[in-house]
């Protein structure tokens, strides 16, 4: 049996070779719970309680997360140790707004759905039609801007340095102040004016009055925004933790990566 001090030292050493994000929760002890709570690598999916729902059930700014069984997706979800790869804002009416390689476009959401494998939709509880129409506006005004190509680059060794920021020895403030910093050197050359998917999300909520964040939307990616979901761990400091909405698409072969096996929370 392990005192509750080597409990608690086990659990950060595997937290850090997780090399996650996590919560550190001393008193949970006493109750005979784990002091760490981990980021959560999989979804919640009609496999394990989680449900399907059909495109009118939608609502205007939900935040849509999908993956596809192509490599590009693969490689983000291996290198991000999450379940998604690309994020978009429904805009309602049927309608999809996103940041591809060939720019922001919207497109109906029958034309999105059939380009992905997997698709799972969030929404804000405190999302209002004013925000949702905010966020349409903002959507319509980027439509044909150029893809960010740089700032997704710069995403792949930032996205491996920020683990540094995440070992749970490192208190909330800590931890974005150490991420705000490590940004401000490897993605200080990226653009602001031009957008990759869930940076054009993040600023969609942020130009509606409705941030779900302070961090810039340059530090976030679409694994960022799956774990500002309620009962996750989120990788920044966030406003409001979002609700699971349901998936519109679900294909269990391509939704867990390889490595989701050995990241289970």
């Amino acid at each position: 049996m392990y005192s509750k001090s080597a409990a608690t030292l086990m659990a950060l050493v595997l937290v850090a070779l997780a090399g996650c994000a996590s919560r550190f929760d001393p008193g949970a002890l006493a109750q005979g719970q784990s002091p760490v709570q981990l980021q959560k690598r999989l979804l919640l999916t009609p496999a394990n309680g989680g449900q399907h729902i059909a495109p009118t059930e939608l609502q205007a700014g939900d935040m849509v997360l999908s993956n596809t069984a192509g490599l590009v997706s693969v490689g983000i979800r291996l290198l991000t140790l999450a379940p998604v790869s690309h994020a978009a804002l429904y805009l309602g009416d049927g309608q999809i707004a996103e940041a591809v390689g060939s720019g922001v476009r919207i497109r109906p959401i029958g034309a999105f759905m059939a380009d992905e494998s997997t698709i799972v939709a969030f929404r804000h509880p405190g999302l209002r039609p004013e925000h949702a129409q905010a966020m349409r506006g903002f959507a319509q005004a980027q439509e044909g801007k150029k893809y960010n190509t740089l700032g997704i680059v710069l995403q792949a060794p930032f996205t491996l340095q920020r683990q540094y920021c995440e070992l749970p020895i490192l208190p909330g403030l800590v931890r974005d102040f150490c991420l705000r910093g490590l940004a401000a050197v490897q993605l200080g050359a990226a653009r602001n004016d031009r957008f990759f998917c869930s940076q054009f999300v993040l600023t969609a909520y942020q130009q509606a009055q409705l941030p779900l964040t302070t961090v810039d939307p340059l530090l976030v990616n679409p694994a960022g925004l799956l774990h500002m979901r309620e009962g996750d761990v989120p990788s920044v400091r966030t406003q409001q933790a979002l609700q699971y909405v349901g998936h519109l698409k679900f294909e269990p072969a391509q939704s867990e990566p390889a490595l989701a096996s050995a990241a289970e929370d």
